[in-house]
């Protein structure tokens, strides 16, 4: 049975806790000029008070690409957590199944053993079933079996931790990227009007920096996470290996000879010339 763990609506609630920090932020914004303008001494006119700019202000500094920055941190925060909970034991070795197991294969209860593992997948499980599946094939059919599940089983865990990765490099191009066209249009404007400002150019630079650092903000955090469960998985991998060689030691292969475990469809059968040529000699 699939469980289904509830990441879409934690998201939900990380983008609505982020949009209400934004509105505080820019309503804390609007208030702080409003109280007591005419108790104030004279303003400095040849040095103005530095202004400072609210979170949501210094997002929208950084342009477009903050959007898709947005989506690599909301897709880094999934992968995060889909990878923890991946790569953890209970998802990926459960000690109750594990114990249930050792008490089939004590038992000599394969076929037990087999409705079990596919009563309840798990990548134990679903490792443990081809093997057992295979039993009557002999040593090295359930061994290769198993190991070729093993690798199956190592996909699906690795696939979606690799995606950090990918952010982890994509994340600070796509901010690159926004602080050079932010540049472009800063010199722009500079080769329009002249340069009888700085101020007005050093702030420009400072305001397209924010997209890179936005993106480094991202691809760090996606690195550490991405090495980490990467090694995780691992573990967990070899794990599952400790378990079955356990399980497996001592496998009386020679007394299951030819028995056929489990219900897959077994497509092979004897050739058909065989047949003719059985039928031909009986006539």
């Amino acid at each position: 049975m699939n469980h289904r763990h509830p990441l879409p609506r934690l998201i939900a609630s990380l983008i609505a806790a982020l949009l209400l920090l934004a509105m505080s932020s820019g309503l804390r914004a609007q208030d702080a000029p409003a109280a007591g303008p005419s108790t104030a001494p004279e303003a400095d006119t040849a040095n103005p008070p530095a202004t400072t700019k609210t979170l949501w202000q210094q997002i929208l500094d950084g342009g477009w690409v903050m959007i898709p920055i947005a989506g690599c941190s909301l897709a880094t925060i999934y992968l995060i957590v889909d990878g923890a909970i991946r790569t953890g034991e209970k998802k990926i070795a459960p000690i109750e199944h594990e114990n249930q197991l050792k008490q089939f294969f004590q038992r000599g209860d394969y076929v037990g053993a087999y409705n079990f593992c596919k009563a309840n997948p798990s990548p134990l499980n679903n490792v443990v079933r081809v093997g057992v599946s295979l039993l009557g094939d002999g040593k090295q059919a359930a061994e290769e079996g198993m190991l070729g599940e093993l690798a199956k089983e190592n996909s699906r865990i690795q696939t979606w931790i690799s995606y950090l990765s990918v952010i982890g490099v994509c994340s600070p191009m796509i901010g690159l990227l926004g602080t050079v066209t932010g540049m472009i249009r800063a010199f722009g404007t500079l080769g329009a009007s002249g340069i009888g400002d700085p101020s007005s150019l050093s702030s420009a630079i400072g305001e397209v920096l924010t997209a890179t650092a936005s993106g480094l903000f991202i691809a760090i955090p996606a690195f550490m996470a991405f090495y980490f469960l990467r090694n995780r998985a691992t573990a967990a991998i070899h794990h599952i290996q400790d378990i079955i060689s356990s399980l497996f030691r001592k496998m009386p292969y020679e007394s299951m000879e030819g028995v056929h475990i489990g219900d897959e469809v077994i497509f092979a059968a004897m050739p058909n010339w065989i047949e003719t040529q059985t039928v031909g000699s009986a006539e």
